[in-house]
């Protein structure tokens, strides 16, 4: 009996406030844990939303390219079963087998294809060349060497292949690019269409409509009212801007640009004929088509056309809005916005004589006391405008000069080059401050093809021919973000004027709004740039691109020879702007003025004016 009381001794238990603090700190820990897992969770989620919506993108853009390429095919297909059709009537009336039906088109009335009498078309006007399978830039190595086969300017006649890596000749254009005066045959006579593709014996027989050429003041213009009569070192006739008067009684002829538009808007493909008058502006020689889906919010007008003597590879606007600089072969040209007066031309007589010096870069330093210019011979010059004097000739870069810009406080420079650098050059001394190279994983010729400083003077961005974007901080040169996103090589980049956003331009027709995230002026948390949104409309490269001071429009040139308006937030088309002749290279937006310039092929830099209207009740 005495085992029934041997009992162990009882413990005593820890006090419940203890247990209760244990079994709190548990549950928190867990839940602390579930908690950072949900957060990795919508992390993910978000991300892989992102690249979905990004996908989902791109495939519409794939299936509207390809609805393009199918009504674009149906077209030709069209116009060789109409072409057989009436060589087959003919045949017929000559006593030839009777016509038989074709499978593609409805049987058509014969007098719907009868060919008009010899007479007729012995005396139907020459169409023009509008080359368009040039990009309307001189030739130059560095910056198109190793691109894909006949697929950038450097494409051989016809699309056929250029050796790899191998640039044209000195003092040649661009194969398959005839860039003679506008207007004339290529040599060899072949007579083309307003896409500068061969006419067909039916288009010759029917005759084109040509573009009326723009009258310059020794043709017999009347000068603008205000503007004094040339004196001696002053611009004469040849040298002044032609002001144009937007008459629909001066125009002559049809702008229809050339087919072949992909995208979310079907611009380019319109004739200016069909479209109802309050979605069309015409001049003499140009016309705006405004996109019927959206609200028509701005009216373009023509200003002045400023005639050169070769391709204008670039156009820039000083700071206080007074002067447009051009570069062309040799010289740089400054011309006064208001008057249309040439101001100066500045030409290095030091240079090289031997075959082109295309001035490819141009950028007014901010207090407009100095204008800095980059050519293909690799040199960048600061010149003193005031003295009509160089100040300073920059030498470092390897290849040819693509791209300037200045420094937001005006004390530095900075220059993209095809020979993978960008660098950044101090006003006043001409020294070499710093060099961010393209030295990871790209391909060789990844050549900077544009640069820009942000607002606050922190980034630099550059954009290059390895289809990449770049971001350096200018305080430490350290590489803060590899931009991919475009399929092809990026031709320019821009700034918006909040610092918030970046825009690139590239040889895939489209453009890109980037979301800078915490590298932008506001610092925001997200650590990666995103793509907010694609730009598809041209139809062909995108060569230059721009915002408007106010950020409310974007600006974008194109070999496809058109200028389209975008609205940043809607991502959708304004309207489109035909007034060239060849591809426009280069855009640029007053910094105080609601002008716009365009620098072409066509050896035209053109001013127009833009101006909001009225939101429609």
């Amino acid at each position: 009996m005495s085992n029934v009381y041997n009992h162990r001794q009882m413990v005593p238990s820890a006090p419940l406030s203890t247990r209760v603090t244990e079994l709190l700190d548990a549950l928190k820990n867990e839940y602390d844990s579930l908690n950072q897992e949900a957060s990795n969770m919508r992390l993910f989620k978000d991300e892989y939303e992102q690249r979905v919506n990004s996908q989902i993108n791109e495939i519409q853009a794939v299936q509207q390219n390809l609805f393009e390429l199918e009504r674009t095919h149906h077209k030709i297909r069209q116009q060789y079963e109409e072409e057989i059709m009436r060589l087959r009537r003919e045949l017929e009336a000559r006593g030839g087998p009777p016509v038989t039906p074709s499978p593609f088109l409805q049987q058509l009335p014969p007098q719907h294809h009868q060919a008009p009498p010899p007479s007729q078309q012995q005396h139907q006007p020459p169409p023009p060349m509008s080359q368009p399978h040039s990009a309307g830039m001189p030739h130059g190595p560095g910056m198109y060497t190793g691109m894909p086969p006949s697929s950038g300017p450097h494409g051989g006649p016809n699309g056929s292949a250029m050796p790899h890596g191998q640039p044209p000749m000195a003092g040649e254009p661009h194969p398959g690019a005839y860039m003679g005066p506008p207007g004339q045959y290529p040599p060899g006579g072949m007579p083309v269409n307003a896409h500068g593709q061969p006419m067909t014996p039916q288009q010759q027989a029917a005759g084109v409509k040509d573009r009326k050429p723009v009258m310059t003041p020794s043709q017999g213009m009347p000068q603008q009212q205000g503007v004094p009569p040339p004196s001696q070192g002053q611009a004469g006739p040849s040298q002044m801007g032609s002001r144009q008067t937007p008459t629909q009684s001066q125009r002559s002829g049809s702008l229809v640009p050339a087919r072949g538009a992909a995208a979310n808007n079907q611009l380019a493909d319109m004739d200016p004929e069909t479209v109802p008058a309050n979605m069309k502006r015409e001049g003499a020689d140009w016309f705006v088509i405004f996109n019927p889906k959206m609200p028509r919010m701005i009216n373009i007008e023509n200003v002045y056309t400023l005639e050169h003597k070769s391709v204008v590879c670039c156009v820039k606007f000083s700071n206080d809005g007074k002067y447009l600089a051009t570069g062309c072969n040799r010289v740089t040209q400054i011309w006064n916005v208001a008057t249309g007066a040439n101001e100066c031309v500045l030409a290095d007589e030091a240079a090289t004589k031997n075959g082109d010096l295309y001035i490819r870069a141009v950028c007014f330093s901010p207090d407009g006391k100095y204008l800095v210019t980059g050519a293909e011979d690799k040199q960048i010059r600061i010149w003193d405008i005031q003295k009509r004097a160089i100040r300073h000739v920059l030498t470092g870069h390897d290849q040819d000069i693509y791209s300037l810009d200045f420094s937001p406080d005006g004390s530095m420079i900075l220059s993209g080059s095809g020979d993978r650098t960008v660098r950044l050059w101090n006003l006043e001394s001409g020294k070499e401050m710093c060099k961010f190279t393209i030295d990871d994983m790209g391909p060789r010729d990844a050549g900077v093809t544009s640069v820009a400083f942000s607002p606050n003077g922190k980034l630099v961005a550059a954009s290059s021919l390895d289809k990449m974007i770049r971001l350096w901080e200018v305080s430490s040169g350290q590489l803060l973000q590899r931009i991919d996103g475009h399929k092809d090589s990026v031709y320019a980049v821009a700034f918006s004027p909040d610092g918030q956003s970046l825009l690139s331009g590239s040889l895939d027709k489209t453009l890109r709004i980037w979301d800078l995230g915490r590298f932008g002026s506001n610092s925001r948390s997200n650590d990666t740039v995103s793509c907010r949104s694609v730009l598809v409309g041209h139809k062909d490269f995108v060569l230059s691109v721009a915002y408007s001071p106010d950020g409310n429009w974007i600006v974008s040139g194109s070999k496809d020879r058109g200028v389209q308006f975008w609205d940043p937030r809607s991502s959708q088309t304004q309207c489109m702007l035909q007034g060239h002749k060849n591809s426009v290279i280069s855009v640029a937006l007053s910094p105080t003025q609601m002008y716009f310039a365009t620098g072409s092929g066509d050896y035209r830099a053109r001013i127009w004016s833009y101006e909001t209207l009225p939101a429609p009740m």
